[in-house]
């Protein structure tokens, strides 16, 4: 497997780890464990870093004329990254909100 396929199963990977550790973030705040969940928030930064940087590398081909074959994987990779982005905000609203909760 090469191209497009491996770019996208890079995608998957990294952004499927990130997407757990936000989870895990979420669960570790609402045990009140906040240092912990931060960790975690930090863990699925770097994940998604990764994942977010092969997706960037396929935008910036396009942009410079290599066209992107669409295919269903790179569908899927796609709805993965945003997926995990949604889970990075609320990971990120679970720990503000846990300080706030146990600041009173």
């Amino acid at each position: 497997m090469e191209g497009i396929e491996m770019t996208c199963f890079e995608i998957i990977s990294n952004v499927g780890m990130a997407r757990g550790s936000y989870i895990e973030a979420i669960d570790l705040a609402t045990e009140g464990k906040i240092a912990e969940a931060k960790a975690k928030i930090q863990e699925g930064n770097e994940f998604f870093v990764k994942g977010h940087e092969a997706h960037a590398d396929l935008i910036q081909k396009e942009a410079a004329g290599e066209k992107t074959e669409i295919v269903l994987v790179l569908v899927h990779a796609e709805d993965q990254l945003m997926s995990a982005e949604n889970f990075k905000i609320l990971a990120d609203k679970f720990v503000a909100l846990g300080e706030k909760l146990n600041a009173n």
